[in-house]
């Protein structure tokens, strides 16, 4: 099974100047665990995930003053959607995160979770 097949292609995009309690928010109402953040004037695309959003709050910052920008993951490791979900799982267990951004063409072309892996091994192992 590739990642194609499932990975969700209706991605949350947000910007760097977005707080985290806006981001918090976003991802809450589309129940998804990553959001990610697209900065036409720096370096690109990165990743926003629940975890960071944790840290912050834990270390007392204020959600509604920190901006998605200042806690992003922006060493992001982008999967092709032909990778197979064991060369995503693979690449996910090496940098501990679970999530991918899969690109096609430079663009995003959808978000990979643990979970989306998870699901479709498990629903394979179903209907084999």
């Amino acid at each position: 099974m590739q990642v194609s097949e499932g990975m969700s292609s209706l991605v949350l995009m947000i910007g760097p100047g977005h707080t985290l309690r806006q981001a918090a928010r976003l991802m809450a109402a589309r129940r998804v665990g990553a959001a990610v953040v697209h900065d036409a004037d720096s370096q690109g695309y990165g990743i926003l995930t629940e975890r960071d959003v944790l840290r912050s709050v834990a270390a007392g910052q204020d959600a509604d003053v920190e901006l998605a920008g200042d806690h992003l993951t922006r060493d992001v490791v982008f999967a092709d959607p032909g990778w197979s979900l064991d060369e995503a799982a693979a690449a996910m267990l090496r940098g501990e995160f679970r999530h991918l951004i899969v690109t096609s063409g430079g663009e995003v072309a959808g978000i990979l979770s643990m979970r989306d892996v998870v699901r479709c091994w498990s629903s394979s192992r179903v209907t084999a």
